[in-house]
């Protein structure tokens, strides 16, 4: 019962993600309504917002009237009344930062990759472990209305023994020439930690471990589609890193029932679907589509029997045969949806279920994607462990 205040040192607020998602969406409004928990206990968050461009903090800091901003790192650290940092750095810079932060008794909360490399990632672990801290790593995508819609029909048994798992991610990223891309130019440089594999395979991995199972083997194809992309002074460059990467996966129900997973992922295609992500799920008695926001399902019973003969047009609308899930629940932002749920865990003193470890299988599969493709080869996933 009463009221806990948390100091939240939020790394990377300059960027897109940890200014839009993090910020604007999450702990700003956070700040202002508090956050209730079943006991009665409120929650109440102050942001000190940090980064590496002094003029941007100190302006973003006037637009939202917060009182501090900072670009010396050891300096919050060495701060007692700063209880949790946030990372949404790029991925070269956060296992120093977060290594830091863990070992100054700091609870973290960060963005993904946590590390470039999977020791980087375990170690991340052993390290919080020693310190006594408490440890989140983002899963946005999981507290989503259409994989929320979806995970439940999962866990109602909707699907009967689920038998294959699909996903099209992607859009066109333009060149930068004659249109500005819509990504920063690092992610298309591997020496700057970039690569769709990289970037989009640990989300993969939480997705399928959350939903459906873990991942026990991959077999991959990356591909550098375009070559030459420009950068935001109009400068080209050479992209030294994939903006493609197509997968197989081998996934495991917690039933035991193998299941076969097909994602691709790609900056370079034009897109045909209702969202820029989509999943489907097929079983023995049913099946489902879902976004990020929207999902529909058939039943084994509403299942049409279509004839393939290629002399005639096609003249059934297979998606009006297709009913939506509905979400039965006001649901909130994902990112906010999970800082609240992990503010909460460190008030109760309880692991976050979303950990390093969970993120480090992340970084794993996309090693062993990458390594895959290089070999070409399927590659099994090994059991981690700090």
């Amino acid at each position: 019962m009463g009221t806990k205040k948390l100091t939240i040192a939020m790394n990377g607020v300059t960027g897109r993600m940890g200014y839009r998602q993090h910020l604007v969406r999450s702990i700003l409004p956070l700040r202002e309504e508090g956050l209730e928990l079943p006991d009665g206990t409120r929650i109440e968050v102050e942001p000190i917002l940090m980064g590496r461009r002094p003029e941007a903090l100190e302006a973003m800091a006037a637009q939202h009237g917060i009182e501090r901003w900072e670009t010396d790192l050891d300096k919050v650290l060495a701060d007692d009344s700063v209880d949790i940092y946030f990372d949404a750095q790029v991925t070269s810079r956060r296992m120093e930062a977060l290594t830091k932060a863990m070992k100054a008794g700091k609870h973290i909360f960060t963005e993904k990759p946590t590390a470039e490399t999977l020791e980087q990632a375990v170690e991340l672990e052993r390290i919080r472990a020693a310190a006594g801290v408490n440890a989140g790593v983002v899963h946005d995508k999981l507290y989503l209305p259409g994989l929320v819609k979806l995970r439940r029909l999962v866990e109602e048994g909707f699907f009967g023994r689920i038998l294959s798992m699909r996903g099209e991610f992607g859009y066109w990223v333009f060149e930068g020439d004659h249109q500005p891309a819509q990504r920063p130019s690092w992610n298309y440089r591997k020496e700057d930690g970039g690569g769709m594999t990289v970037d989009m395979f640990c989300h993969w991995n939480y997705v399928m471990e959350g939903i459906v199972g873990k991942v026990e083997a991959v077999t991959a194809k990356t591909a550098t589609h375009i070559p030459t992309r420009w950068d935001e002074q109009g400068n080209a460059y050479d992209a030294t890193a994939d903006d493609a990467a197509y997968g197989i996966f081998e996934l495991r129900t917690p039933g035991g029932d193998p299941v076969i997973a097909q994602i691709n992922s790609s900056w370079a295609v034009r897109v045909f679907r209702d969202e820029l992500v989509e999943f489907q799920i097929d079983g023995t008695h049913g099946s489902a589509v879902t976004g990020l926001f929207n999902c529909v399902a058939q039943q084994r019973g509403h299942t049409p029997k279509p004839v393939w003969n290629p002399d005639l047009p096609t003249t059934e609308k297979f998606r009006d045969q297709w009913l939506d899930v509905p979400a039965n629940a006001e649901l909130p932002n994902g990112f906010r949806a999970q800082w609240e749920e992990f503010l909460a865990d460190v008030v109760n003193d309880r692991p976050h279920r979303y950990d390093l470890l969970s993120a480090a299988r992340g970084v794993q599969l996309a090693e062993n994607g990458l390594k895959s493709s290089a070999e070409g080869r399927r590659v099994e996933m090994e059991e981690l462990s700090a």
